[in-house]
């Protein structure tokens, strides 16, 4: 089973910013679709973007767009998340995940997911 292993969480005021990592284990990463996905107490996982397997442009969230960044380094196996000029609504935990699918929003498409990180935005 692919492991996947999240950093980078922790407490921020409003406007400021986080960089979360995904560590993954495994060979071809290149081949995996990988996701974030956020999920506060009390409510439904969440999508936040994705970025497709073998080159495919990255998607996002209409909340997130224009203020999160995807990137991933397939060498190295890690997918990160840059969060910028965020707000309390972004208070959730995030989590990373993977499939071998084609890039896609729907959780139940992504085979492998991390633990997650907690993400705490103040105001």
């Amino acid at each position: 089973q692919v492991q996947l292993v999240e950093s980078g969480g922790g407490l921020v005021q409003a406007g400021g910013s986080l960089r979360l990592s995904c560590a993954a284990s495994g060979r071809a990463f290149s081949g995996y679709t990988m996701g974030w996905f956020r999920q506060a107490p009390g409510k439904e996982r969440e999508f936040v973007a994705t970025s497709g397997r073998f080159g495919a442009s990255p998607y996002y969230a209409d909340s997130v767009k224009g203020r999160f960044t995807i990137s991933r380094d397939n060498a190295r196996n890690t997918v990160s998340l840059q969060m910028n000029s965020l707000n309390p609504e972004d208070t959730a935990v995030y989590l990373c995940a993977a499939s071998w699918g084609p890039i896609t929003t729907l959780p139940q498409d992504y085979n492998y997911w991390g633990q997650g990180t907690k993400v705490t935005v103040s105001s």
